[in-house]
C-alpha cells in the first residue's frame, strides 16, 4: 500500500511539475516577446505593424507549446492517478477546449487552419504534380 501512495505522489508531482514548467515557459515567453517589441518601438522601427505581428506571432508560438504541455500534464494525471469515467470525460473536454484554443492560435498566427498546406507548400505540390 504504500508504494502505491509513493508512486502516486510521484505521479501527481511530474503533473504538477509539468503545469509549472508551462506556466514558467508562458511567463518566459510573454516576457522575452514584449522586450524584443519593446526595444523595437524605442529603435523606431520602419514597420510598426509588421513589428506587432510578430510580436503577436511569438506570443501565439508560445501559448501553442504551452497548451501542448498543459494537455501532456492532465493526461499524466487522468491515466495514471484517476482513470474513471468521470475523471476521462473530463479530460476528454479539456483537450476538445484546448484543441479549439489551439486551432484558434494557429489561425491567428498563421492566417490558416491546421489542416491547410502552407502557400509556399501548395506551390510545391503543384509542381510536383504538373511533371
Amino acid at each position: 500500500m504504500e508504494v502505491a501512495s509513493s508512486a502516486h505522489s510521484l505521479i501527481e508531482i511530474a503533473a504538477l511539475g509539468i503545469e509549472l514548467l508551462a506556466t514558467a515557459l508562458i511567463i518566459c515567453a510573454i516576457v522575452a516577446a514584449t522586450a524584443i517589441y519593446l526595444t523595437g518601438l524605442l529603435r523606431r522601427v520602419a514597420n510598426p505593424p509588421a513589428h506587432y505581428t510578430q510580436y503577436k506571432q511569438r506570443l501565439g508560438r508560445a501559448l501553442l507549446l504551452c497548451l501542448e504541455i498543459l494537455v501532456a500534464a492532465d493526461i499524466v494525471r487522468t491515466i495514471a492517478l484517476d482513470s474513471s469515467v468521470q475523471s476521462v470525460l473530463s479530460l476528454g473536454l479539456l483537450v476538445i477546449i484546448r484543441t479549439f484554443l489551439s486551432w484558434s492560435l494557429i489561425l491567428e498566427v498563421e492566417g490558416r487552419w491546421p489542416w491547410q498546406r502552407e502557400p509556399s507548400e501548395k506551390r510545391i505540390h503543384k509542381v510536383v504534380d504538373d511533371r
